[in-house]
């Protein structure tokens, strides 16, 4: 039972990124294709049409492709915000043993990517770039992983998200820090002012749903004009979202059979509509159920499927639409650069950290998986898609060449790390 319980909402989780790795891999093909057709004109100017308000003062209007990038990529990067308290608290990553052997794992991940793209770039116009193979996207990576159906331990795939939300939580880090353009320190204080409410709110177990709404909308607005990327309001709103429950599960459940019995015992008349009882007994169950969910479980839960299947999608058409033609202008050198890093990096800085960690006794394997199975890992983890490409433009954000060099070089790396690390876990016995 207690098995039932852990593995079922985890397989449904995987069933979900899974099933949003294939519609990304759509939308990355009908974007490519799209760009490249006759049509290829109307999907460049789709992205870049413009939408919004203004006023005498005050103004916001932005192209379509940036509403995708600023605004609905804040709500991807909400749902990892939720993800990542959630693993902390309560999750693979919420105690020292459980969380050291992802945390060496996602370590060598970024650190060996940006040391690469450091030593195969010689460009200094494109240093800026080094952020983008530090990323994994683990959409693509567990759709991957479920093509291995039985193949591949359950204990394997839980290691492949773990280190793949710190890995996460690293790339938010160097966003906010390093791809963020001029600050303008008043606005942010006035964001970080609101964030503080809605901490001490948390911290009193205080929670609307629709005030967090309406604080996050303005929270957004100000960082967008405060010159730190807005989707690291995303991250930090999410953060405020309380875990715990109002009531826990016993009381809900006997709370439950009375209401029932309730309705059952008004229920022999019969007829085609609700009684009066039944009606207040249904306000009462959707009452009690409203405090027996957690506020973080219930928007993590509410927020995965448009996320896996709507915005993620989203993102990968309006962004991966590159135009191939005998008069389009590559840096070949960061093409390679980029895609060498990715598979290499990732490669070499998630097995060796894994190695050193289990050598040196600070972690251990998960059970049921063996040094083959985190080498193949280790490759699929240089599918570095949506994080990568999201990073690439904001690295080149001036610079349309480099932008389309990066992509290329992210699309290439990606689709050798998938191929490889699937056949590396199909050698594998079953």
């Amino acid at each position: 039972m207690i098995e039932k319980l852990i593995i079922t909402p985890f397989q449904k989780f995987v069933k979900i990124e899974s099933l949003g790795g294939i519609l990304l891999f759509g939308a990355t093909l009908l974007a490519i294709i799209w760009a490249n057709s006759p049509f290829g004109y109307l999907y460049e100017s789709l992205w870049q049409y413009k939408v919004g308000f203004t006023s005498p003062h005050f103004e916001l209007a932005k192209p379509l492709i940036l509403w995708i990038n600023d605004g609905l990529m804040a709500v991807f990067f909400f749902l990892i915000g939720l993800e990542i308290k959630r693993e902390l608290l309560i999750g693979e990553l919420n105690s020292v043993r459980k969380a050291t052997f992802p945390f060496l794992a996602a370590l060598g991940g970024m650190i060996i990517p940006m040391a690469l793209f450091f030593v195969f770039n010689g460009n200094p116009d494109t240093v800026d770039g080094w952020g983008i193979p530090m990323a994994t996207d683990i959409a693509f990576s567990l759709a991957i992983l479920q093509l291995l159906s039985k193949r591949v331990p359950v204990s394997l795939k839980v290691f492949l998200i773990a280190f793949a939300i710190v890995d996460d939580l690293g790339a938010v880090l160097v966003i906010a820090i390093f791809y963020s353009a001029q600050i303008k320190w008043m606005l942010l204080l006035y964001a970080l002012l609101l964030l503080a409410v809605l901490f001490y709110l948390s911290y009193k177990q205080i929670y609307s749903k629709y005030f967090v709404l309406i604080l996050g909308i303005v929270i957004w607005l100000l960082f967008l004009k405060s010159g730190v990327h807005p989707t690291i309001a995303g991250v930090l709103i999410a953060f405020t979202i309380p875990i715990r429950q109002k009531i826990d599960i016993q009381t809900y459940t006997s709370e439950l059979c009375v209401m029932v019995d309730n309705i059952k015992d008004v229920s022999a008349q019969k007829k085609p509509i609700l009684t009066t009882e039944q009606i207040e007994e249904i306000d009462n169950l959707e009452d009690w159920t409203s405090k027996v969910q957690s506020p973080l479980q219930h928007l993590e839960h509410q927020l995965h499927n448009w996320v896996a299947y709507l915005i993620m999608p989203l993102f990968a058409l309006s962004n991966a639409g590159v135009v191939f033609s005998s008069e389009m202008s590559l840096d070949m050198a960061l093409v390679g650069s980029i895609a060498g890093s990715l598979v290499l990096g990732k490669f070499i800085g998630i097995s060796l950290a894994s190695w050193l960690g289990i050598k040196l006794k600070l972690a251990e394997l998960p059970e049921g998986v063996d040094f083959t199975g985190i080498i193949g890992v280790a490759l699929l983890a240089g599918v570095g898609f949506t994080m990568s490409i999201f990073i690439a433009n904001l690295a080149y954000v001036a610079h349309p060449v480099y932008v389309d060099s990066a992509k290329i070089g992210i699309l290439i790396g990606s689709v050798f790390a998938g191929f490889a690390g699937y056949f590396v876990l199909r050698m594998k016995r079953k």
